[in-house]
């Protein structure tokens, strides 16, 4: 299914993105002075193959699961932490609950891989099993559960797209997921494993020199091969990524919308343009993570965050708080008055 996937997706559709350009510089304002807002625009209407694309049915998709890698003592919380905050996004607890409800968006959980049996009413049970392997030691996981959490997070999509929804974030829990996250990139982009490696949930200065020896042990032991996603994916990453990776390959074919969060997701994005390269016209960045990995994972897709607020929660929370910022673009998008409607003559900038 995946490959047959990959191949169906398609390019943007470019009269509706010269439409709305049209429109942009129509409205009474300075030809291309919402700068960022008016790309966000035009590239949506490219996606949806419409001028006025409807946004107005978001959720934030979050993929749950445990990290065997957490046996190496890379994370100063306790495995159990996993199933706790899975549990607490069904309570309304969490930031990203705080930050839906601010912004009128959805969650959508899904256990894909906690090490425990959860019962929470709305959870999608799609686990593949119950945490991965130590990287340290080995593979995460096989190459056919890789596919498998890719699948599944397409399949995820597939049914958001039936219910309506037309605009996505990604999110997720999992204690040591920043760990693997660092794996993955380190050798996704052969940068240096000391440039990947973050303090996670709050590491002391020590922790963190025994994070960074993990990660170099894992890429040693393993020896991913960088020019096949799925090997490092599957040696190296965790079925929270690979969930996330068949979120955006979902939306690339759903032509749906879908916003990166921080270090995992964008983790994730990366896995996905590089196993197809036009995925990357449909994700949109949204904060970039104090996590130092996350910056050079952003600048190899060659995005800039819309915000800079040193925030490394996890969880979708970035996404929810872009949700605002998308909605005030639409909204002085189809809302302004155009040059007519104030009868002044419509002007370009001189260097246009």
């Amino acid at each position: 299914m995946l490959y047959d996937i990959l191949k169906s997706i398609g390019q943007l559709y470019d009269e509706p993105m010269n439409e709305a350009k049209r429109r942009l510089d129509s409205l009474v304002k300075p030809a291309g002075s919402l700068g960022v807002l008016e790309e966000i625009i035009c590239r949506i209407a490219g996606i949806r193959g419409k001028v006025y694309p409807s946004i107005d049915k978001k959720t934030v998709v979050i993929m749950c699961s445990d990290n065997g890698v957490v046996e190496e003592e890379v994370t100063s919380c306790p495995k159990e932490v996993t199933s706790y905050l899975t549990r607490g996004l069904f309570k309304g607890i969490t930031t990203v609950n705080a930050f839906t409800r601010h912004a009128g968006a959805d969650i959508t959980v899904v256990d894909i891989g906690v090490d425990g049996d959860l019962e929470c009413e709305g959870l999608l049970n799609r686990k593949i099993r119950k945490g991965t392997w130590n990287i340290a030691k080995g593979p995460a996981m096989t190459r056919e559960e890789a596919i498998r959490a890719i699948e599944t997070g397409i399949c995820v999509v597939k049914d958001l797209h039936e219910k309506g929804y037309n605009l996505l974030g990604t999110g997720e829990v999992g204690i040591g997921n920043t760990t693997t996250s660092s794996a993955v990139s380190s050798v996704l982009t052969g940068s240096p494993v000391e440039d990947m490696v973050g303090r996670g949930a709050g590491l002391s200065d020590q922790g963190l020199v025994k994070k960074i020896a993990t990660v170099k042990k894992a890429i040693e032991v393993n020896r991913a091969n960088p020019d096949d996603p799925i090997d490092v994916l599957a040696k190296l990453g965790g079925f929270d990524i690979a969930g996330l990776v068949g979120c955006f390959i979902g939306a690339a074919t759903h032509r749906i919308p879908i916003l990166i969060d921080g270090f995992i997701s964008s983790c994730a994005a990366l896995l996905a343009v590089r196993m197809e390269p036009k995925v990357l016209a449909y994700v949109f960045p949204s904060h970039g993570s104090a996590e130092p990995g996350s910056r050079k994972v952003m600048k190899e897709l060659g995005l800039e965050p819309m915000l800079n607020l040193g925030m490394r929660v996890g969880e979708g929370t970035g996404t929810a708080l872009a949700f605002h910022i998308i909605d005030a673009a639409f909204e002085a998008y189809m809302k302004m008055g155009t040059f007519d409607d104030a009868e002044i003559d419509n002007y370009m900038p001189e260097n246009s």
